[in-house]
C-alpha cells in the first residue's frame, strides 16, 4: 500500500510540475529533461510513470479535463437550479480563471494546435471537447432548447473564442461579451425563459 501511495504522490508531483511548465511555455516549448529537473525526480522515475512525452502530455490533459469540467459545472450550479441560467452562469468559470491569474490560453486549444493528429495528446483534447459538448447538449435539452445540439455548439464556440481572445487581448471584457452573447443565444433557443433573464 505504501508503495502505491508513494507512486501516486510522485506521479502527481510530476504532473503538477509538467502542468505549470506546459501552461507557461506550451507543449513544444518544454522538454522532458526540464520536467525531470523541475520536479526533482530521476529520469528513470519519470519514465516509469510516463513512457513518452506524449503519454505525459495526455495525462496532463486528462487531469486538466477533470479540473476544468469541475470548474465549469460548479459555476453552472452556482447560477441556480434553472438549466437556462446554468448555461449562462458557466461563463463565470472563465471570469474566475481570468481574475485568478489572467489568461494563459486554453490548454486544449494549445494542444490542438501543437499536438500531432495521431497522438495521445490530440486524442485527449478531442475527448475533452466531446465530453464538454455532451454536457452542454444535455443542459440545453434540460433548458428546453429547440435544438440542444445547435445551442451547445454555439456555446462551445463562445467558450473557445473567449479563451483564445482572452489570451490574445488579456481583457476581461472578452468574457463579459461572450457571456452576454451566451445569454442571447439561450433566450433565443428557450423562449419560455425570455421573461426570467436578468
Amino acid at each position: 500500500m505504501a508503495t502505491r501511495v508513494r507512486k501516486t504522490n510522485t506521479e502527481q508531483k510530476i504532473l503538477e510540475t509538467a502542468a505549470g511548465l506546459f501552461h507557461r511555455h506550451g507543449l513544444r516549448g518544454v522538454g522532458v529533461d526540464q520536467v525531470i529537473a523541475d520536479s526533482a525526480v530521476a529520469k528513470s522515475t519519470l519514465y516509469a510513470h510516463f513512457r513518452t512525452k506524449d503519454d505525459l502530455i495526455a495525462a496532463y490533459l486528462r487531469r486538466t479535463d477533470e479540473s476544468w469540467m469541475g470548474r465549469l459545472q460548479a459555476a453552472a450550479e452556482a447560477a441556480g437550479a434553472d438549466p437556462a441560467e446554468r448555461l449562462v452562469g458557466l461563463f463565470d468559470a472563465l471570469l474566475a480563471s481570468f481574475d485568478r491569474h489572467g489568461f494563459f490560453g486554453c490548454p486544449f486549444i494549445s494542444a490542438a494546435v501543437e499536438a500531432e493528429l495521431d497522438s495521445k495528446a490530440h486524442e485527449a483534447t478531442v475527448a475533452h471537447t466531446r465530453r464538454r459538448q455532451e454536457w452542454l447538449t444535455d443542459l440545453a435539452g434540460a433548458a428546453g432548447a429547440a435544438e440542444p445540439a445547435a445551442l451547445a455548439a454555439h456555446l462551445g464556440l463562445l467558450i473557445d473564442g473567449a479563451l483564445a481572445s482572452g489570451r490574445l487581448l488579456q481583457d476581461r471584457a472578452v468574457v463579459d461579451a461572450a457571456k452576454t452573447a451566451a445569454r442571447a443565444a439561450v433566450l433565443a433557443q428557450t423562449p419560455q425563459h425570455a421573461g426570467t433573464a436578468e
